[in-house]
């Protein structure tokens, strides 16, 4: 079983690379189509909480067939972002670090803590 504490981002790009490849999928992904997809599945996993309140949310993640529902939407998610950095050769670890470094520049702990 994997799991986060052992499982590398290079080693899931290429769970996902290998996927399309086996399918002959990379020929429908572009960043067009994978932007697209990632924000469909985004929508999907907000779909799941919509027209409930905050508390209701938090509760239903406790819910056995919600909490899964959202966990293979999130999947889908992170496997269409692996699958746009894969295509786009973008160095996630990177990419996350360099945006981070923007975000605390853009929004400074002492401005910024506890509210937006």
């Amino acid at each position: 079983i994997m799991d986060d504490r052992s499982t590398t981002i290079t080693e899931l790009k290429k769970i996902v690379e290998d996927f399309v490849n086996e399918r002959d999928w990379s020929q429908f992904h572009n960043p067009k189509n994978l932007s697209m997809a990632l924000a469909i599945e985004a929508s999907e996993l907000m779909d799941i909480f919509k027209w409930n309140t905050t508390q209701e949310c938090e509760s239903m993640m406790s819910e056995k067939n919600t909490r899964q529902d959202a966990t293979d939407e999130l999947a889908d998610i992170m496997i269409y972002a692996l699958a746009f950095s894969n295509r786009n050769n973008i160095n996630i670890s990177s990419a996350i670090e360099k945006k981070m470094i923007k975000n605390r520049k853009k929004y400074p702990t002492e401005k910024f803590k506890g509210h937006f």
